[in-house]
């Protein structure tokens, strides 16, 4: 397994095919996600990856996480997560993973956390079928009905089903397509719905019950920070005494 990402998920939108098929896409956006720390074997007892996401307020951040952000040279981050990969796929710290880490075409599993929808009946909840229409059933068409039967059992047991909170749950979505990057930009556009609200915080990493396509490149993809693609343009070199007297 390679190191997953945090992204944040803008929308969805559609994109067509040559053939002029339209596919429901779902627009996820990487936003300067970096590694911010390892977890070794002799340390921590496992191996994984720490990746933030994001640029959190400087007050916001404890002492403690602005000196582990500072040892690693990284800006403090809104959103924290760990994935766990072998040793030889560590990507080193501080640098930033891009969007063509994930190729075209392979299948990736997406976690994020439901859109909170408060209480909700057991119809809506658990999609129950509700009692009758008519024969004595009056207001409560939409109830759940008997929960604990008569002498036998004559309890309700524990983890029923009945109405309750709705929503905010980590919910994965498995086996997505990646239709297309966009490395400029962020963005990774996976085919159908993602869990979660727009603007929320979506963990995507490669699937589990599909093979890695051979040309995902390995450790990763990222940008080293310091790198030629991150280091400042050079100024236009003054001109000559010859060339301002021409």
């Amino acid at each position: 397994m390679r190191s997953g990402v945090i992204a944040k998920k803008v929308g969805m939108t559609r994109v067509f095919t040559d053939a002029g098929e339209h596919v429901p896409v779902t627009v996820l956006q990487i936003e300067q996600c970096q590694v911010v720390a390892h977890r070794t074997v002799e340390k921590n007892g496992y191996t994984a990856l720490q990746v933030g996401v994001g640029t959190a307020k400087v007050k916001n951040v404890s002492r403690a996480e602005r000196g582990r952000f500072a040892v690693a040279q990284v800006e403090p981050k809104k959103k924290l997560a760990e994935f766990r990969v072998p040793e030889d796929r560590l990507i080193p710290v501080g640098a930033e993973i891009t969007a063509d880490h994930f190729v075209v075409g392979q299948f990736v599993d997406v976690s994020g956390t439901t859109t909170g929808k408060g209480f909700a009946g057991g119809m809506k909840r658990w999609n129950f079928g509700g009692l009758r229409a008519s024969h004595g059933v009056s207001i409560s068409h939409r109830s759940i009905g008997s929960t604990g039967g008569r002498q036998d059992p004559g309890k309700t047991f524990k983890n029923k089903k009945m109405p309750g909170h709705l929503g905010v749950e980590k919910v994965t979505t498995q086996n997505l397509k990646v239709v297309q990057t966009d490395v400029e930009r962020g963005l990774i556009l996976v085919q159908g719905a993602v869990p979660g609200v727009a603007g929320g915080w979506i963990t995507v990493r490669d699937a589990v019950k599909r093979a890695l396509p051979k040309d995902a490149p390995m450790p990763g993809k990222f940008r080293e920070a310091g790198s030629a693609a991150d280091a400042p343009q050079a100024a236009p070199e003054a001109q000559t005494e010859g060339q301002e007297n021409a």
